[in-house]
């Protein structure tokens, strides 16, 4: 679908979509609990059915009544047939080690861009614990045969926090446990911090010492009725629109939540926005803008967007510490940077972010997504920059993480056309 956003004088209100993290990671625990769970206020996305898919090839039972999932779990089987995770690496990677746990072999794929996802630090981890794995050259499709017997293994942290997820994930339901030992520099911890939340709503404790994560075996998890949170990986759309191009106010945001993305809200103060957070809503007002520096290790999906945020920020600023972003659906490094530039921004690209030369207005003109969500939805924010429209193919990929994204952008005042 190719589409053309134009700016426009925001106003209004917007509910930010469900956390797509959360309903992940609750459907697969649901799916590994003996009995019923009711996952409410689920995101429904592309990666989301990806996910269901999965759960279902291995014996689960989830009957979708709108955005709630009665999943029935526990009696289990090896999944039947190739299991495809589409474009998720969620379901990828967390879906590798479930499948780990039981005899025989499963074969686990995706779209081209997940299979360019690398899988290398987890394979090897789970061959520590047994497990026989096969892959190309550390990408999918990749082969899993279990059983897992748990125990003692090391990963490295430096790559993507959903290698650490899944061995946690998995552990419970493994005879012997497992005590996950992460090298080097650990990314994206937030993320470790909300499955090993979830886990303990669902019955399994996780013990977090700092590089070292324990986790009984032989525990499994019980049924519990989750409600998913608001998403403020998604909510930052509409909060940074309303920095660049008026007002924003997103509602039912959770600030007590312990989703590393929420920190947006304190970016956008800090860099001159007029920030309200009171009722489970957040407002954001245009402000002056200025240049930062800002350590985004913990919250890498924010990168695209709070690149385009500095484009109008007077001076020179810097996002770093998320090398892992070459990692993503894209190089998001690269990808973000040519879109940007491709809208006449002065960003230029580092091994671990970007440097931000800001202040002016920008052109607007054709971009590439790249297929990728948040890069998607950050060029669309960028048009509030802009003198001419921003135009893109492949809009439709915002419905991996944020379907209503064009509507919601619309309802606020955007020019939003379907060409």
């Amino acid at each position: 679908m190719r589409m053309s956003f134009k700016g426009g004088s925001l106003s209004g209100s917007v509910s930010s979509p469900p956390s797509k993290s959360h309903t992940h990671r609750a459907v697969f625990l649901a799916s590994l609990a003996q009995g019923e769970s009711r996952v409410s206020n689920c995101l429904i996305s592309d990666d989301i059915l990806s996910t269901v898919g999965a759960a279902e090839s291995m014996g689960a039972a989830i009957d979708r009544q709108g955005d709630v999932l009665l999943v029935s779990g526990g009696d289990l089987h090896p999944p039947v047939g190739v299991v495809d995770a589409g474009n998720s690496g969620t379901t990828l990677r967390m879906f590798a080690s479930i499948a780990s746990m039981f005899e025989g072999k499963t074969t686990i794929t995706g779209d081209a861009s997940l299979r360019k996802r690398p899988m290398g630090p987890l394979l090897d981890a789970l061959g520590g614990m047994g497990v026989e794995c096969s892959s190309d050259g550390g990408r999918p499709p990749v082969e899993i045969g279990g059983p897992n017997r748990g125990g003692k293994v090391s990963i490295d942290g430096g790559v993507s926090s959903q290698f650490i997820t899944s061995l946690m994930v998995v552990s419970p339901m493994l005879a012997d446990g497992s005590e996950i030992t992460v090298e080097g520099r650990m990314v994206s911890k937030p993320y470790l911090d909300v499955t090993a939340h979830i886990m303990g709503l669902f019955g399994s404790g996780v013990v977090d010492d700092g590089n070292v994560f324990k986790v009984e075996g032989g525990t499994g998890y019980r049924p519990y009725d989750y409600v998913v949170p608001a998403d403020f990986s998604s909510a930052a759309f509409p909060l940074v629109a309303g920095a660049l191009g008026g007002e924003a106010t997103v509602r039912g945001l959770q600030m007590d939540d312990p989703q590393g993305d929420r920190v947006i809200v304190d970016i956008l103060e800090r860099v001159g926005a007029s920030v309200s957070v009171g009722g489970g809503s957040v407002t954001v007002r245009k402000g002056e803008l200025k240049a930062a520096d800002i350590d985004i290790g913990g919250c890498p999906d924010l990168f695209p967007v709070l690149a385009a945020l500095l484009c109008a920020a007077d001076g020179t600023s810097r996002l770093h510490g998320a090398p892992q972003l070459r990692f993503k659906e894209s190089d998001r490094i690269r990808t973000t940077v040519d879109m940007l530039r491709a809208l006449g921004a002065d960003v230029s690209g580092t091994e671990d972010g970007c440097v931000v030369r800001g202040g002016g207005r920008l052109a607007g003109g054709t971009v590439d997504n790249a297929g990728d969500h948040r890069i998607m939805m950050a060029a669309a924010v960028a048009s509030l920059l802009c003198d001419d429209a921003v135009i893109m193919d492949n809009a439709e990929c915002c419905s991996v993480s944020y379907p209503d994204f064009p509507r919601h952008m619309a309802s606020l005042g955007m020019d939003v056309e379907v060409l």
